[in-house]
């Protein structure tokens, strides 16, 4: 169908089902860009271990799972609650804060280390609907809990698997449009929650990142912080658990923010409660105090719909641009693996051709026709008296020839066996030699060599003698044919078949042996006359045209018969590259899509109704507990400003009626101010 809207968006077809999830014509062609972009990203295989093979393998994981997890349920479900997900490192206290915000015990805090369990997900009783399966995190099964999470889940299934479940808990106390998924430590020693942590921040609207003052420095949290600066992720921090004189461990947190690309991420600080009187923590919950500038900034995110979906609509464009990046990156690693995979087949290639190069020179020159074969030939003929006969003229010559027939056909088998072993020889080498070449050459190729392990690559295969034997017979049994074939297709049929058609076949051999065009044996000179005595007799039947031609056909069919043989060797090679599929990564394609994914959000962007920069009307929703205590600066008409904005940098001064922030808040925007 033809998507209705702006004119650049005309000329797009938009599929029915993508029109179906939203009411804008530029967003239906963005989700379909995204689904097609999806498909190719889904059938893209990374298998070399090319340099950075196993990076672009995690950034390819990491791109499917932004489409699978968030972009793509996002933008199916575009007026879904703000999802904010509460992550950090262990011992944080995320669960502690989450129930402090809603004033209920929803997620157990873990009391060992590290804590298994399905993430818990809180929100208003009436977004229920808005959580199936096919939109938030399809890839996790749902477990709906209605009240209070008693205790944590074992996060197993009955082999000791671990689980990828989300809980769904509602809470009243939720603003309605806001939801709080609560998420394994990034830091646990357990990769499964290691692995389910970083998935669930990939699928947040917000992430609100909870550290302490002992663990903000960490490497682990700031590496995925950094991921979500660079993706232009919306962060809150979240400093928790900071004793009473350790004011500068926000400001040396705020100055890691900057250095890591995050200077305009909104942070709160949660002071050590363990006093006495409003500074205790109560039932497991911190005071309303402590918690109070941190529930006013969501309230005001979640409960504002402008507010949320400015929110959102800046996290959505940051994935997407991402992930066109991220795209355009994998083109790259896929080209990269079409160039190793060329490569190691073009070694296989080069080295069974020279095999054959190789047998088809030995089995042209002469060089077959010495020791066994020769001795076995001169047998067969009677060398003195038949060239005593070539040299008394054609007369004498075909009465040798009548006489040699009648009288000596039963030699032909032992010189066919010789042929046959000597041949055998010959192939075998070239084939050995080819098999290590091609292991060398894949050996010192680094996307080649992890292919080597454990199979036996480096020598020919074990039945590789008794197929060549095999191939042997089957050529010298081509060759008779030949012969009968040239015998009924002439007048002296009946005198080539009494001259015999094994002694033809085996003079038709050494002729092949001795030229690969039927020249005569007196220009090679090979072998003391070998190839003159077999030419003579071929050509006393059949005559000198014949001769050659038939001599072609049958060097054309040993050359299929042991091509067809070196084939059967390389495809032990080739197959280790079959079954892994680099040859078809395209990087074109790739590039292709991302270039469309590109353009699509480009014109979506575009029509955009943009509201006023920095102002937001009051909030709709609920509030969290503790909301309210403290007031968010505001504009000169008393419009609050865009909630966050400021948090954790303000220098206003307080309002008269504004509740008293902890000693440490104070003591800390003292310091900071001019």
């Amino acid at each position: 169908m033809t998507s209705t809207g702006t004119p650049d968006d005309a000329d797009h077809a938009v599929s029915p089902s993508a029109a179906a999830l939203t009411t804008d014509a530029a967003t239906a062609v963005l989700v379909d860009a995204l689904e097609s972009l999806r498909a190719r990203l889904g059938a893209l295989r990374l298998p070399l271990d090319v340099p950075g093979a196993t990076h672009f393998r995690e950034d390819l994981a990491r791109a499917t799972a932004q489409l699978d997890d968030y972009l793509l349920p996002r933008l199916r479900a575009e007026r879904a609650p703000l999802l904010v997900v509460v992550g950090g490192s262990t011992g944080a206290g995320k669960s502690t804060l989450v129930n402090s915000l809603l004033g209920e015990q929803v997620t157990s805090p873990g009391v060992l280390r590290p804590t298994t369990r399905s993430p818990v997900l809180v929100h208003h009783p009436l977004d229920a609907r808005w959580f199936g399966a096919e939109r938030v995190l399809p890839g996790l099964a749902r477990v709906a809990t209605h009240g209070d999470v008693s205790g944590p889940s074992s996060g197993r299934d009955d082999d000791g698997r671990p689980t990828r479940t989300l809980r769904l808990v509602h809470s009243a106390n939720l603003p309605q449009g806001l939801a709080l998924l609560d998420a394994p430590d990034v830091d646990s020693v357990e990769e499964a929650n290691r692995e389910l942590a970083g998935q669930l921040l990939g699928a947040a609207d917000l992430w609100l990142f909870v550290t302490t003052a002992a663990r903000y420095a960490d490497a682990v949290p700031w590496e995925l912080l950094t991921t979500a600066a660079s993706r232009r992720a919306q962060v809150a921090l979240v400093l928790d658990r900071v004793d009473p004189g350790a004011e500068e461990v926000a400001g040396d947190l705020r100055r890691l923010m900057t250095e890591h690309g995050l200077a305009d991420a909104a942070l709160f600080v949660v002071p050590e409660t363990g006093g006495a009187g409003d500074e205790r923590m109560i039932d497991g919950l911190l005071p309303e105090s402590a918690v109070g500038e941190l529930a006013t900034w969501l309230s005001g995110v979640g409960g504002d719909p402008d507010s949320r979906a400015r929110v959102i609509t800046a996290t959505r464009d940051g994935v997407v641009d991402d992930l066109v990046r991220r795209t355009q990156a994998l083109a790259d690693a896929a080209d990269a693996q079409q160039a190793a995979d060329a490569r190691l087949r073009g070694a296989v290639e080069r080295h069974h051709a020279e095999a054959l190069r190789q047998v088809e020179a030995a089995t042209s020159d002469g060089a077959l026709l010495r020791g066994e074969v020769l001795a076995r030939w001169q047998d067969f003929i009677g060398t003195g008296e038949f060239f005593r006969s070539l040299e008394a003229g054609v007369g004498k010559v075909r009465d040798a020839v009548g006489r040699f027939f009648r009288g000596r056909p039963k030699e032909a088998p032992q010189v066919e066996q010789a042929i046959a072993h000597g041949l055998e020889s010959v192939v075998l080498d070239g084939a050995e030699q080819a098999a290590e070449r091609t292991y060398a050459d894949w050996r010192d190729d680094v996307a080649g060599s992890t292919l080597l392990d454990g199979l036996e690559l480096s020598r020919t295969a074990p039945n590789l003698r008794a197929e060549v034997a095999e191939a042997i017979r089957g050529w010298q049994g081509d060759v008779l044919a030949l012969v009968r074939e040239q015998g009924e297709g002439r007048r002296g049929t009946a005198r080539a078949l009494s001259f015999g058609v094994n002694a033809l076949g085996v003079s038709l051999m050494v002729v092949v042996f001795a030229s690969t065009a039927g020249l005569t044996g007196l220009e090679i000179g090979i072998a003391g006359g070998t190839a003159v005595a077999a030419q003579k007799i071929l050509e006393a039947v059949f005559g000198d045209d014949a001769v050659r031609r038939l001599a072609a056909q049958a060097k054309e069919r040993l050359t299929a018969r042991v091509e067809t043989v070196l084939r059967g060797q390389s495809a032990r090679y080739t197959a280790q590259l079959d079954a892994l599929g680099a040859d078809r990564a395209d990087g074109e394609r790739l590039r292709e899509s991302a270039r469309e994914v590109a353009d699509a959000a480009r014109t979506e962007r575009t029509g955009r109704e943009r509201p006023a920069d920095g102002l937001t009307r009051p909030w709709s929703g609920g509030l969290l507990r503790g909301a309210g205590t403290f007031r968010p600066p505001t504009g000169p008409d008393g419009v609050p400003r865009v909630a966050g904005s400021l948090a954790g940098r303000d220098t206003e001064t307080p309002a008269p009626d504004e509740p008293p922030r902890p000693r440490l808040w104070q003591r800390w925007r003292r310091k900071d101010r001019p």
